[in-house]
């Protein structure tokens, strides 16, 4: 499913994307979207901002959890995030648990920035989460 061409798209409708692309290279992925700047961030980026998230998939490992490697910025602007997110089974379900460093290169402002930037960041993972759950039931 992670690598599913389709469900990339429905995670970036999901994330109220005003545009987006999505592609898969065999266990890569790759989703552009542009979306609505969040109010802490729109000062800076103006009303929208384009994030490009990279996904690196690996081999399931003996215990079935999957591994991909996170990039994630923002084009034009100081913004990047770089981390691990580990798919394992629980129960009926699947958890995706992320890990990883946001960073905002801008002197003094950074540190702020990056705690206005964050929930935005893990409000799209927890998009991502929910439009799993909903594409395993179809």
């Amino acid at each position: 499913m992670m690598t599913d061409r389709a469900y990339l798209e429905e995670v970036c409708k999901a994330t109220h994307a005003r545009s987006h692309e999505a592609t898969v290279t065999g266990t890569t992925t790759h989703t552009i979207r542009r979306l609505p700047a969040p109010a802490a961030a729109a000062k800076f980026t103006g009303p929208e901002l384009t994030v490009s998230e990279k996904i690196d998939w690996g081999p399931a490992d003996a215990a079935g959890h999957r591994t991909g490697r996170v990039s994630m910025s923002v084009p034009g602007q100081p913004v990047t995030m770089q981390g691990i997110v580990v798919l394992s089974a629980d129960g009926p379900g699947t958890v995706a648990e992320l890990t990883g460093v946001l960073k905002v290169a801008i002197p003094i402002l950074g540190k702020k920035l990056e705690q206005a930037a964050a929930p935005a960041v893990l409000a799209g993972f927890r998009t991502q989460q929910k439009v799993g759950d909903a594409w395993l039931v179809k």
